[in-house]
């Protein structure tokens, strides 16, 4: 009987232990352990300092509106804290590959949201860059642009383009990484995601 009680005891045990580890695994955590949550603001820094570059912030191409996204070229700068919003609003922490909206918490002289967007392919260079513009919530077709997702990349973490809150939408999916052009380092699809953390604002 104290046997039977033993194994049971530890069987529970185990089960605690790998539940815990999976929740573990399925939620994005900041740099220091804690879950991201969406009622807060942080700062998306590059996990590789010292080799040019800090976190992510804003800027105009051409001097004209929409901002784009860029990765700030000064390693000390955080960037602009920003938050994410999930399709569901009960949700509160945010999750890895679950679709969400990022939006930077700033006021911009464009007379825009500061939300996200993955833009066209460019006419120039036949990239495409994620500008801000976006529309918060409201998933389908008409927004299908605006959802972004948290992946795992190793270690670390990526961000990807690869919505799934339009089930019948085709998109081309693809990783978040640093386009570098005119002196600039554009964030757009790229074949070499930018290896991330985050930072509480």
């Amino acid at each position: 009987m104290k046997i039977s009680f033993l194994v049971l005891a530890l069987l529970l045990s185990s089960l605690s232990i790998i539940s815990s580890m999976a929740l573990t695994d399925t939620i994005v955590l900041d740099m220091d352990g804690a879950k991201l949550q969406t009622s807060s603001n942080y700062y998306v820094v590059p996990v590789i300092r010292g080799k040019g570059g800090g976190g992510l912030g804003i800027g105009l191409l051409d001097n004209t509106c929409p901002f784009f996204v860029l990765q700030e070229n000064f390693e000390v700068s955080n960037g602009i804290p920003l938050r994410f919003f999930h399709a569901d609003r009960n949700l509160k922490a945010v999750n890895i590959s679950v679709d969400v909206n990022v939006v930077f918490s700033t006021a911009t002289t464009c007379v825009q949201s500061t939300a996200w967007r993955l833009g066209e392919i460019d006419d120039l260079t036949g990239k495409r860059y994620v500008k801000t513009g976006g529309i918060v919530g409201n998933p389908g077709l008409g927004t299908v642009n605006n959802w972004f997702k948290i992946e795992k990349h190793g270690g670390d973490y990526k961000l990807v383009y690869c919505p799934s809150v339009c089930k019948f939408c085709k998109v081309v999916c693809g990783d978040l990484g640093v386009l570098y052009e005119d002196g600039s380092r554009w964030l757009g699809l790229s074949d070499v995601p930018l290896a991330i953390m985050f930072r509480k604002a």
